[in-house]
């Protein structure tokens, strides 16, 4: 039997871009979501994002009982948690859009507006780059991946970080602790490579 999938529907993502690829890459139940109960019994949960942080926590947090189900699913029973983009943003412990807002404090660190170094280089960061593992993890190999963000995690624990591209200065592709990975790149939009790399979650037993 295939595991039960939780995407979660909080407003704040392309879900059915996500479903699709996650049904590509062989996917069995998806059940895409804002019912707590289906979060806190799924075999996986993945988060989308896409927007302002505030905006994405606001949303998150106002659906009741959603963020207690995600960390007994997650952190309760050990099960593989994805967060893709904002989804992978709002784990750090703060993002500093429009001032300084809480988020989920899984991975610690802040979301801030990305400064290249060289400013001709624009923002938002926007198209394919590479994938860097900064570690070993069987979920990240290198490749290129599909990016579309302004903002980016600055990880408090490099051990956290599982790897990094490149935007005018180093920026965080993937973090990732225990049952818990997110990335800045959207596997949904990175053609082979994310394929490849929702394919690894399907299988991934932390």
């Amino acid at each position: 039997m295939r595991d039960r999938i939780a995407l979660i529907d909080y407003g704040a993502g392309n879900l059915r871009s996500v479903e699709n690829a996650l049904r590509a890459a062989g996917a069995g139940a998806i059940d895409v979501t804002a019912d707590p109960n289906a979060v806190r019994t799924a075999d996986r949960v993945v988060l989308p994002g896409v927007g302002a942080f505030a905006a994405c926590m606001g949303a998150l947090s106002a659906i009741d009982g959603m963020i207690a189900a995600m960390d007994e699913a997650v952190h309760g029973r050990g099960m593989p948690f994805l967060g893709i983009c904002v989804g992978m943003q709002l784990l750090a412990d703060a993002g500093h859009e429009y001032g300084r807002h809480a988020g989920l404090g899984w991975i610690g660190g802040d979301v801030r507006l990305m400064r290249p170094h060289d400013p001709a280089l624009k923002i938002p960061h926007m198209g394919w780059n590479d994938v860097r593992p900064s570690r070993p993890h069987p979920l990240i190999v290198p490749g290129e991946a599909y990016y579309l963000h302004s903002y980016a995690f600055e990880v408090s624990d490099p051990a956290d970080v599982l790897a990094l591209t490149e935007h005018g200065a180093p920026v965080t592709a993937a973090v990732g602790r225990d049952n818990v990975v997110g990335v800045q790149f959207h596997p949904e939009k990175s053609q082979a490579y994310g394929l490849a790399f929702l394919e690894k979650f399907l299988a991934w037993r932390p």
